[in-house]
């Protein structure tokens, strides 16, 4: 339940916003004109501000403004029948939510939206709440399970610094969301976050994002490009996957670390970068030492502050708030109305060993939302894989018994194309549905000829 104000100059609409904004128990205090808004934000406290763009007395914008200026915690969502893409871009600038455009569509199109503003104002807050709390990290990271303590308050302290941090645990376990956390809380919240996946790249491909590249360096360099290291100067790189990143690139990425300067691919002038670093990895790093396979002093490099995020099965109390926080994203990017989970739903989702953790959640949760013909998700709508090879709805290739096992090889390459069939041949979505890089997954395609 948030505190809403609604300033429009309309009255059967602030009716009609009250109406609907109440079904979800918000409390809502409305405005006729912006003047009228601007001493009600002087006078109460409020979580969101819907307010619209041609008013009396104080235009909309004015109202953004002071907002922005006197309380940024509070999200604004900008609505007008007067909207042209100026308006538009410079509500946004000035940090706007949303911008909404009349005659709103309907009360669930608004309502998901206000889920959605009210979601991100719960991230800048610390809530105590039946001993639950919201980093500014977002929903991802929505604790109240002891497990995720010493992580969020290992966040809260490394964030302040420059240190080098190295995250640890299976994926889908909410690596990169931490990243985001430890930027938004440090010094350098105002400079770009860059994050790259070294699993999902060749490894030229991955050089070139990394470095940039001359003109004429290799085959289709055809001008030069400026790499994501120069480009995020002064701010946060997240290296996501680090234990994909092949020796040759390893020992480059060192130099960077170590010297904080570097050449783009085909080039000889050195550039200068300030970076802070923040890398994750669900394998065993220590264990690729001993193999050979990862440099040990890029170990230490990037393992100055290691923390374990623990799998969505050891910690149980979250996983109910997390899926709820799911549902409103998952609605939105549907366009349908937010979906209830029933108390039998709740049941199953708390019985499942979630594997693929949040990621996992979402896929489920996401799958169910679109079987659920009303707005109520019923255990029946939950399809959890909790052991063997995925199956199809209504079926799929029968399992092995007694004696009739069959070969692994036929195993993975079923789940392959499951994955790809559930996300519609979107390779990226289906790694990270099998909780593998994107990478592993191309070279698995060509292992079994599939097109």
């Amino acid at each position: 339940m948030a505190r809403i104000l609604v300033a429009d100059d309309e009255a059967g609409l602030r009716e009609f916003l009250t109406d609907a904004l109440e079904l979800d128990h918000h409390t809502v205090v409305t405005a006729r004109d912006g003047a009228e808004a601007s001493k009600l934000l002087d006078e109460r406290g409020f979580d969101l501000v819907l307010t619209d763009l041609k008013m009396p007395k104080l235009d909309g914008m004015s109202v953004l403004r002071k907002v922005r200026a006197e309380q940024p915690e509070v999200q604004v969502i900008v609505m007008t029948a007067h909207g042209t893409v100026d308006n538009a871009v410079e509500a946004m600038k000035l940090g706007a939510f949303e911008y909404l455009q009349k005659p709103i569509s309907g009360p669930d199109e608004l309502r998901l939206l206000v889920a959605r503003a009210v979601e991100r104002r719960s991230m800048g807050d610390r809530v105590e709440g039946n001993d639950r709390h919201v980093t500014p990290a977002g929903p991802s990271l929505t604790y109240g399970d002891p497990a995720m303590r010493p992580v969020v308050e290992a966040i809260e302290k490394v964030a302040r610094t420059s240190a080098t941090v190295l995250l640890l645990g299976e994926s889908g376990t909410g690596k990169e969301v931490s990243a985001r956390a430890i930027h938004a809380q440090s010094p350098r919240a105002t400079r770009p976050f860059m994050a790259i996946n070294c699993a999902a790249l060749s490894e030229q491909l991955l050089e070139s994002e990394l470095f940039g590249h001359e003109k004429g360096a290799f085959t289709g360099a055809t001008e030069r490009k400026r790499g994501r290291l120069e480009l995020s100067d002064g701010g946060t790189f997240f290296l996501d996957e680090v234990g994909e990143l092949k020796p040759e690139l390893q020992a480059k990425l060192l130099r960077v670390l170590q010297e904080r300067r570097f050449e783009r691919v085909g080039g000889s002038r050195t550039l200068e970068v300030d970076l802070r670093w923040i890398a994750a990895t669900n394998r065993d790093l220590r264990a690729m030492i001993d193999a050979g396979t990862f440099r040990e002093d890029l170990y230490h490099r990037l393992a100055v502050f290691p923390i374990k995020l623990p799998p969505l099965r050891e910690r149980r109390a979250d996983l109910l708030p997390i899926a709820r926080s799911l549902l409103v994203r998952i609605a939105s990017d549907l366009k349908r109305s937010l979906p209830r989970l029933t108390a039998a739903a709740e049941r199953r989702l708390l019985d499942a060993t979630w594997r693929g953790n949040v990621r996992e959640l979402n896929n489920t949760l996401e799958r169910a939302a679109i079987l659920a013909d009303g707005d109520t998700i019923d255990s029946e709508h939950l399809w959890i894989d909790d052991g063997g090879a995925p199956k199809a709805t209504g079926g799929g290739a029968p399992r092995a018994s007694g004696n009739d096992v069959r070969p692994l090889a036929d195993l993975e390459r079923e789940a392959i194309l499951h994955a790809l069939d559930v996300v519609g041949g979107n390779r990226r979505k289906a790694a990270e549905l099998l909780g593998i890089g994107e990478r592993t997954l191309y070279d698995r395609l060509k292992k079994y000829g599939v097109d």
